[in-house]
This record gives C-alpha cells, sequence and structure tokens, in this order.
C-alpha cells in the first residue's frame, strides 16, 4: 500500500495526477488524455490552486514518477500516446473519497461546503455531512491502509469553518496552514456579489476548456 508520508508527490505530481482525475469525470469523451491536453489541463487557470506553468518535460518526469507507484499508465493502442490515472486502486480507496482527493489537490485547502460545491461535476454528494464523512475516514485511515490523507486544519481568524488540506505531498504544519490563504467572510452584498460573479467567470473557462479539448480529441 502506498505511502505518502514516506514518498510524497512533488507538487508537478500532484498536479498531473489530479488533472487526470479531473478530466476523467468531467471530459470523459476526451479522456484519457494526450500530453499536449494533460500540459493544458495542468496550466488552465480557472480551478487551479496554485495556478502553475509546468513544461512538458517536467510533466514528462511526473509520469514517470507516478507510473513507478502505478497512479498513472499510459493506454496502448492509437498513434498518440495518452494517459490514465489509476488512483482508486492505488491507493485503496472510493470513488467519493478520490473525488475529495483529487479537489484539495487541484485548489488548496477547502471546507466540507466548498468540497461538496465544487465536486458537482466529479461527484454529487447529498449534503455536506456525507462529504465529512468520507472526510473522517480518510483522516482516520489506519497505518496498515498508508496512514491518514487528509487532515482538519485549525480554524482562520475569521472564519466561519475549518478547512480540509491533503496529505499526499506529505505532512502539513497545521497551524501554519490554517492560516495561510485564509479568505475574509463577506458580509456585504457588493462582496458576494463578486464572489458570484468570480465563480460564474471560472465557470465559463472551465466550459471553455472542455470545449476545446472534446474538438482536440475529435481531430485525433
Amino acid at each position: 500500500m502506498l505511502n505518502f508520508e514516506q514518498t510524497p508527490l512533488t507538487a508537478a505530481e500532484a498536479r498531473v495526477l489530479a488533472t487526470l482525475m479531473e478530466k476523467a469525470r468531467t471530459v470523459p469523451d476526451s479522456y484519457p488524455l494526450t500530453l499536449n491536453s494533460l500540459q493544458s489541463g495542468c496550466n488552465q487557470k480557472s480551478s487551479r490552486e496554485p495556478v502553475m506553468n509546468l513544461s512538458e518535460d517536467e510533466i514528462a518526469q511526473a509520469i514517470d514518477g507516478l507510473r513507478e507507484r502505478s497512479l498513472v499508465f499510459e493506454s496502448s493502442g492509437g498513434r498518440t500516446a495518452r494517459y490514465e490515472h489509476n488512483f482508486e486502486r492505488a491507493v485503496g480507496v472510493p470513488s467519493q473519497a478520490a473525488a475529495l482527493l483529487g479537489l484539495l489537490l487541484l485548489r488548496g485547502p477547502q471546507t466540507a461546503g466548498e468540497l461538496r460545491l465544487n465536486a458537482e461535476r466529479w461527484h454529487r454528494f447529498a449534503d455536506i455531512g456525507s462529504v465529512e464523512v468520507f472526510l473522517d475516514e480518510l483522516q482516520e485511515r489506519s497505518p496498515e491502509k498508508g496512514g491518514p490523507l487528509v487532515v482538519k486544519l485549525e480554524r482562520a481568524p475569521g472564519a466561519r469553518e475549518q478547512r480540509w488540506t491533503q496529505l499526499l505531498c506529505g505532512p502539513v504544519d497545521v497551524q501554519a496552514a490554517s492560516t495561510a490563504g485564509a479568505t475574509v467572510p463577506t458580509g456585504t452584498s457588493a462582496n458576494a456579489q463578486l464572489q458570484a460573479l468570480a465563480e460564474r467567470v471560472a465557470a465559463l473557462e472551465a466550459l471553455v476548456e472542455e470545449l476545446r479539448q472534446r474538438l482536440e480529441a475529435a481531430g485525433a
């Protein structure tokens, strides 16, 4: 069983793996991904924290590292090499838990409510409680199974809820991570409108990227 405390993912490996996990659920028609599509997905500016600019060489190196741990493999057949993830089987988690881990890898620490909202296109959770059940299971994972994969952070100053973060990239400083990237509550209608607008823009950018990848797949 994989132990991410002993062999954590690099930032590039985490982004490549999570992008494959995302595209497998959101754009199945263009999945598995070519190296070019994978690079575009890794470096897209929407739904990513942090935004990255990985080169093809960096992505290829990340793929090699992930293949050594059976987290990614190359699809057979076709003129162009395509890649897909093997996360659930290699790590030993159900698809619902994998969706939450993929989102934490892509977007950084989030509350259970944020995860439920962001997971809409990955897996539709019935309520926040069902999200928390899977998060609790991932946090209490036994050493025999590879140890915890998430941790609940301390409540950030001014925040209403505690956030969760992933441990696939190694142990984290819970106190430091609790305050890093903390957002100020939006108490005014103007702030709420700006937040809603930003979410709509991000959704539109994701849709454009999805359509672009479908067109690329159709022409491959």
